[in-house]
């Protein structure tokens, strides 16, 4: 077995979900298995962004024991362009 953690968080809530999984569950069979896409809808209504630790992964990669596996929120305003509009004020 694989022991792992599952990390979502909106502004308001932050979930962290520990799961035991089979050797040679991906991504993508961890973050169904946590609950999140139920608990959270609008998780389904986009592509999933994922990342182990703050570094980008798909969703076919298998997963290791200690490994948290972080869903990204999509964003809501381009950084650079914000950095632009700062600047121009």
């Amino acid at each position: 077995m694989v022991e792992l953690e599952v990390a979502y968080a909106k502004p308001e809530e932050q979930v962290l979900v520990v799961l035991a999984m089979p050797v040679g569950t991906t991504v993508k069979e961890a973050i169904h298995a946590s609950g999140l896409l139920l608990r959270f809808p609008e998780l389904g209504k986009t592509e999933l962004k994922t990342g182990i630790y703050g570094v980008a992964c798909k969703l076919d990669q298998p997963v290791k024991t200690g490994d948290r596996i972080e869903i990204y929120r999509p964003l809501f305003h381009d950084p650079k362009e914000a950095r632009r509009q700062r600047a121009i004020r």
